[in-house]
């Protein structure tokens, strides 16, 4: 790998976190707040009686926008703009290493390859993303301002409970070796398509003309992805939000208190609001993995010229 190559796919990430973010924040705000369920309400009722029925998917959008307006849709989003670009940043970057690496030495093992830098890029950008997402559901449950959600969890990194951090370690297991899924199904999705094309010799409404360059190609190939990884990792993205929420109980215990809070019936409740969350996770993926294809292949582009 040489550092063009480091470097183009750190700028398409960039920007293709940028768009997932802006695209997709008002339906993350929703959804924050449903998980965020009774570990919060303590400290909502405080403040407002309106915040009352929000944990219901159906009337959380509905319920915002006609107490706080359309802007708050977007709450925690200049958080998740200031850092989501730098997380898939450093994503992409490990996905394109694993990628490349794995076909200059293991030619027949590019999966594994991909799997591998999808994890290690996934654990490092958790040390980034934790004490972000504390501001970011901050703001979306509780509702204080960007500069206030900044200035508890900045106090965070200089108290002795390490406030900042609240939620790492459900975070480093929902964005480690979920990352890696993630990238592994796009990769493999990826290839599969770009075969089919191949092998049928006939263009395509769906995947155009062009098989490898297609629009159709990274955006079914990243839905596919972004189905298949938060299958795997979304129980400890569900935990971590209820721990930022302000939840006081480890990972375990909060398993457990879901679980409880659902009769007992644990899929149902490490998996409360797994639709909505595939609502925003499969465009996300969709339209974040086109953008860094589309940076990546025109950086490439005029590199060559």
């Amino acid at each position: 790998m040489t550092y063009s190559e480091g470097w183009i796919d750190f700028i398409a990430g960039w920007f293709s976190g940028g768009a997932a973010v802006i695209a997709c924040q008002p339906i993350d705000t929703v959804l924050t707040r449903l998980q965020a369920g009774a570990s919060s309400l303590s400290r909502q009722a405080s403040m407002s009686s309106s915040y009352s029925s929000y944990f219901s998917s159906r009337p959380a959008a509905k319920s915002l926008v006609s107490n706080f307006g359309v802007s708050s849709l977007w709450r925690g989003s200049s958080a998740m703009i200031s850092a989501v670009p730098m997380q898939n940043a450093l994503l992409m970057s490990g996905y394109g290493i694993g990628k490349r690496w794995s076909e200059q030495n293991t030619p027949n093992k590019v999966y594994l390859g991909v799997f591998c830098g999808g994890c290690c890029g996934g654990v490092l950008q958790s040390f980034l993303m934790s004490p972000v997402e504390l501001i970011k559901v901050e703001q979306q449950v509780v509702g204080t301002s960007a500069l206030s959600a900044t200035r508890n969890v900045a106090k965070g990194f200089l108290s002795a409970q390490n406030g900042a951090w609240r939620g790492l370690g459900a975070t480093l297991l929902r964005d480690g070796i979920p990352h890696g899924v993630w990238f592994l199904s796009y990769e493999y999705a990826k290839n599969s398509l770009v075969e089919r094309a191949r092998m049928n010799q006939e263009k395509s409404s769906i995947l155009g003309s062009n098989s490898s360059n297609s629009v159709g190609i990274p955006l079914l190939s990243g839905a596919f992805a972004a189905t298949v990884a938060w299958a795997v990792g979304y129980p400890f993205d569900l935990i971590k939000t209820r721990i930022q929420a302000g939840g006081t109980k480890g990972i375990i215990d909060t398993a457990k208190e879901l679980v409880h809070e659902s009769g007992g019936r644990p899929i149902l409740g490490l998996y409360r609001g797994f639709t909505l969350k595939l609502v925003r996770a499969i465009p996300a993926s969709a339209i974040g993995f086109f953008v860094y294809e589309y940076v990546k292949d025109s950086m490439s582009n005029k590199m060559e010229m």
